[in-house]
């Protein structure tokens, strides 16, 4: 067979390129796996010796329990549903209705896989635990008092010090449960719910930030990954997927108003703000928001919003501030609280890299090959978005780039949607900062929801072929996750 010619050299096929970027996308999964395993290993080596680790079965904060539930028979269905018919919804229907059905799709998987666990132990116990939210919000019936004499409660060596998740927040986490329950809807059965409910909306958010930038062909794309994801093993019942929710609209918003894709962008970038801003008051750790806010930025090449964002961050600063929390004193006391527990025996040395272990499972082997995509594809992104000189070529003159929604969403590098590539890297760099800041040795699987849901986008960029296998993985990866492991918080 003889080769077409250009230039005198002869032309490979496309599909060798092709069948190259797919086998890449296996082997990136495949170190993810390896790397897990051998996380596993050292660590239960390192538990063994010293018990440093304080995980049961790590490098995930489990136990081994093979069981089923009553989410069991639903989960399957879920998944199975999901991996038929999800890319092909997601291509179809109008955009109001994917909304909808990912939403409900999504809540019909969180709450599926919960309740593998049971009720009582998969939702109505998990933020009653003697470290989480509940324990505290009997001592918030003056919310004032409580609020002002919250920073003289963190240490363990003051008295009365708070539950561990209570002091390793600021107080805007534990006011939403104190709220809940003076709405009547008080107990963990209420909490778990809310939390479910409201972390399920994150993946909404996401596809709704994705298409104001000018990617709706890799937010369809993506939807049935945002669904099937394997994090939704801890949204159920976590506040931290309700935390993710919260900076996912955040961003949503402040994609909306920088494109101005709606009609008061003014108002929309300072609801923006306020949902930024209570964001930095639910974790210390979602300051690394203002990556991805910043590629949002970027992405839409205006900075108009952002008067408008800064002033609805100053406003719920201003009340917590007048209220008599001062989140920068907060911090500091949370810092030295770290290291009055466990975390001064956790070892940086091995949950610096087995943090990233714990993250590509969360996030699932199709994410691990997307982003693997999204990083050979980086470079060229950042060259066409750079600003041209005069005369010059440079920027691609827009938010979508050449890869917008009409952008090759398999692509291996070049052609990949400029604005998928750049807003889910600022998520992984916002993750790496985090992992080596050093205040998350262990739990990341919980604790990185708000980062993690961000680099699922990244599944736009495998090849359409691949898609409904990648997809069988990521569900079959989070079945057996929940009915192999119980896991913690």
């Amino acid at each position: 067979m003889k080769l077409p010619l250009r230039n005198g050299v002869a032309i490979q096929p496309a599909q060798d390129d092709t069948r190259t970027g797919r086998r890449r996308d296996v082997l990136a999964a495949a170190a993810a796996a390896v790397l897990f395993a051998v996380a596993a290993v050292v660590g239960t080596l390192i538990q063994r010796a010293d018990h440093s680790l304080y995980v049961d079965w790590a490098p995930l904060y489990a136990d081994w329990l093979p069981h089923a539930g009553p989410g069991t028979p639903l989960a399957l269905a879920v998944a199975a549903a999901v991996v038929r018919h999800g890319h092909r919804l997601a291509a179809r229907l109008p955009w109001r209705g994917l909304l909808g059905a990912v939403w409900a799709a999504t809540m019909a998987w969180i709450w599926s896989l919960a309740l593998v666990d049971g009720w009582r132990r998969g939702v109505a116990e998990r933020l009653t635990a003697p470290h989480e939210y509940l324990r505290g919000i009997d001592r918030f019936q003056d919310i004032g008092a409580a609020l002002r004499g919250f920073t003289g409660h963190i240490l363990l060596t003051q008295p009365d010090h708070w539950p561990a998740h209570i002091a390793g927040h600021p107080p805007g986490a534990v006011l939403t449960f104190v709220g809940l329950d003076r709405l009547g809807l008080g107990g963990g059965g209420w909490a778990g719910a809310f939390c479910v409910t409201v972390g399920g909306s994150a993946a909404v958010a996401i596809l709704v930030a994705l298409r104001a930038l000018g990617q709706e062909r890799a937010a369809r794309t993506a939807a049935p990954f945002l669904v099937l994801a394997p994090g939704a093993v801890w949204v159920g019942a976590s506040a931290d997927g309700y935390f993710a929710a919260v900076a996912a609209w955040g961003l949503a918003l402040l994609a909306l108003a920088a494109t101005r894709t709606v009609r008061a962008p003014g108002a929309v970038a300072f609801g923006s703000g306020l949902l930024l801003g209570l964001t930095a008051y639910l974790s210390y750790g979602l300051t690394l928001l203002a990556l991805l806010a910043a590629a949002v930025l970027l992405l839409a090449r205006t900075a108009r919003p952002l008067p408008f964002v800064l002033t609805g961050v100053a406003v719920v600063a201003g009340a917590f501030t007048l209220a008599g929390f001062r989140w920068w004193e907060g911090y500091s006391l949370l810092v030295e609280r770290y290291y009055q527990g466990v975390a001064a025996d956790r070892p940086y040395a091995y949950w610096v890299w087995a943090n990233l272990a714990v993250a590509s499972v969360a996030a699932g082997p199709a994410c691990v090959a997307g982003a693997r995509r999204m990083l050979s594809a980086v470079p060229d992104a950042a060259r066409r978005l750079r600003p041209s000189g005069p005369g010059g070529s440079g920027g691609s003159g827009g938010p979508g780039g050449p890869g917008g929604p009409g952008g090759s969403g398999g692509s291996d590098g070049p052609g990949a949607p400029d604005g998928l590539v750049v807003l889910t890297f600022a998520a992984l760099l916002a993750l790496v900062v985090a992992d080596l800041s050093g205040m998350s040795k262990a739990e990341t699987e919980r604790i990185w929801l708000p980062f993690l849901v961000w680099l699922l986008p990244t599944t736009a960029l495998l090849p359409a072929r691949d898609r409904q296998r990648w997809l069988l993985v990521q569900a079959c990866l989070s079945l057996l996750i929940n009915h192999l492991l119980l896991t913690g918080w």
